[in-house]
């Protein structure tokens, strides 16, 4: 992904958005992300998961599906939080940035 460095936050707030709406998964995730121009593979978004789930944004449970095991990520009271500052700076970002 081009200036990953740069939008990589993006795609964690990304991620929060739809953890905190219902729960998600990676291909899923994946999925969504592309359609908004975020090129990810799993052994990029699966890493990241992980490290928000270990942060505390995120918790996943196990579901069963015959022989497939999906693990779903949901976001925590934190993540929550989180994303509810990152919205407020956000906006204070968006609207500095649109009037020029």
């Amino acid at each position: 992904m081009m200036f990953k460095d740069l939008l990589s936050g993006f795609v964690r707030l990304h991620v929060l958005h739809h953890a905190a709406e219902h729960e998600v998964y990676g291909q899923w995730m994946i999925d969504e992300l592309a359609r908004h121009g975020y090129r990810l593979s799993p052994g990029t978004l699966y890493p990241m998961l992980h490290a928000m789930e270990q942060k505390g944004y995120l918790r996943s449970r196990k579901q069963r599906d015959g022989r497939t095991v999906r693990t779903l990520y949901r976001a925590t009271a934190l993540g929550k939080r989180a994303l509810a500052l990152a919205k407020t700076r956000l906006r204070e970002f968006t609207g500095e940035v649109m009037k020029k």
